[in-house]
């Protein structure tokens, strides 16, 4: 596991807030997960120039738990381009409020496809 986030600016940076808890006070791996796959959208909707779908996540490991008050930046790498999806590696990294100490919480790999007005594939690069 990395020691330091990607060499890059975050896709999204967010707060965890006491809403998004279990009752054991820790946030919830699918609040995770949804932000997760909303850094993972707009990356693909960037490369894909329009619409895409989520199609699968990969391997989903948590390393540590984010808690209250932590903010959570999620970071957004293209790992491969076919002819209608798109692979992204998707790093979700906390910092305690009250210090500068970065650490990995969770990771992924989420494929998606890029789709037309119908919904249907559509190649990533037309034209």
């Amino acid at each position: 596991m990395s020691e330091h986030p990607p060499d890059q600016p975050p896709v999204i940076r967010t707060i965890a807030m006491p809403a998004d808890t279990n009752p054991a006070g820790d946030i919830f791996g699918g609040w995770l997960m949804v932000h997760m796959d909303l850094a993972a959208g707009s990356v693909a909707t960037r490369t894909a120039r329009g619409r895409a779908a989520t199609v699968a996540v990969e391997a989903m490991t948590f390393h540590s738990p984010v808690l209250v008050g932590d903010e959570v930046s999620f970071y957004g790498t293209v790992i491969s381009v076919g002819r209608t999806s798109i692979r992204i590696r998707i790093e979700a990294w906390r910092r305690k409020r009250e210090d500068d100490v970065v650490v990995k919480v969770t990771e992924a790999t989420f494929t998606f496809v890029a789709i037309d007005e119908h919904r249907r594939p559509r190649p990533v690069n037309p034209g």
